[in-house]
């Protein structure tokens, strides 16, 4: 019985100075205690916006087009903090508050992340949705209407499929990648059709759309992507939309581990506007596609017991097949 009471008084110590190390850990790392006021920028800037102001987010948006190339300028759309990135934002602050939730999903990522990929961490923890566009900027970037419908989308690398949802209302058929198991899991119970990453572009039809949000640079051969894709558009009305972080940095995911993909994909420039015009004028012209139009949004990511969300730059761009490309698939 000692012995009992003993290990239940070690068990509960360890416990609560768990739980005491993590919120000092969350209180360090929300930027405000960070000494060094180069590090403090970096954090603040590239990796959270727990705390975003008004201003802070008016930079989500932010683009000169006057820095962007002469063809490019006309295709730029200007985006703003709406209704449903601000539901998405409401909802990622409240996850963040739920403690014993937090303290388990630290854990858990604690114990597995050496051996299985953050994706799929999160999926077998239902945590980390992401959001890219609004249904109301996913039909302002089409040029569509509410009542618009089409016969088939294509949502490569969908996740959990929470971006596939607001895409999925406009379609007869809703189709979808993903090479992680609990993200599968996570689709399979929306009722989307699941498509393997070798199968897609050899079903015999085409799609309208096919949405490729954050994927470029982290497969392991881009080029070849986009021209898979460009072969698997509906001829002259089918549209890819596709979503890239810049600054531009391809890493793959192995595992618990990154690697650089096998086909490094270049692109050229330093702020936002000289890499969406590198992509625009170079990147998409070699494999056929050109832009029809793009704008800046913030990629955002649901947050964890450190900081209320994550976001990254996103350009998102939406192409058609340029006219004088192949039309056959393969």
């Amino acid at each position: 019985m000692c012995h009992l009471q003993l290990r239940t008084v070690i068990f509960v110590a360890w416990l609560l100075g768990y739980v005491v190390f993590l919120l000092s850990v969350r209180r360090m790392w929300t930027g405000k205690y960070v000494r060094s006021p180069l590090v403090r920028s970096l954090f603040l800037n590239m990796v959270s916006e727990s705390e975003a102001s008004a201003a802070d987010t008016q930079e989500w948006y932010r683009c000169c087009p006057d820095l962007l190339g002469e063809a490019v300028q006309p295709l730029f759309i200007q985006s703003h903090l709406d209704s449903g990135t601000k539901a998405f934002l409401k909802r990622s602050v409240e996850k963040s508050g739920w403690l014993f939730t937090q303290l388990y999903h630290s854990f858990v990522s604690t114990v597995l992340s050496p051996v299985v990929s953050r994706t799929s961490i999160n999926g077998f923890l239902g945590r980390g949705s992401m959001f890219v566009y609004s249904a109301d900027q996913f039909r302002q970037l089409l040029r569509i209407g509410p009542d618009w419908r089409a016969e088939r989308l294509l949502d490569l690398g969908a996740g959990d499929g929470g971006v596939t949802e607001v895409m999925g209302a406009h379609f007869n058929e809703v189709y979808a990648t993903e090479v992680s198991l609990p993200m599968k899991w996570h689709l399979q119970r929306k009722n989307y059709k699941l498509l393997g990453v070798d199968e897609w572009q050899r079903t015999g039809f085409r799609y309208d759309v096919i949405s490729c949000l954050n994927l470029l640079d982290r497969c392991d051969d881009p080029l070849h992507l986009l021209r898979d894709i460009r072969k698997s558009l509906v001829p002259k009305t089918g549209r890819l939309i596709l979503a890239a972080v810049l600054p531009f940095q391809p890493y793959v995911e192995v595992g618990g581990r990154w690697e650089r993909p096998k086909e490094h994909l270049k692109v050229k420039g330093k702020t936002w506007e000289e890499q969406v015009t590198n992509l625009s004028n170079e990147v998409y012209r070699q494999v056929g596609l050109e832009v029809e139009a793009v704008t800046r949004l913030p990629y955002l990511c649901e947050g964890d017991m450190y900081n209320d969300y994550y976001v990254l730059d996103d350009a998102v761009f939406v192409l058609k097949a340029s006219d004088n490309s192949e039309a056959s698939p393969q």
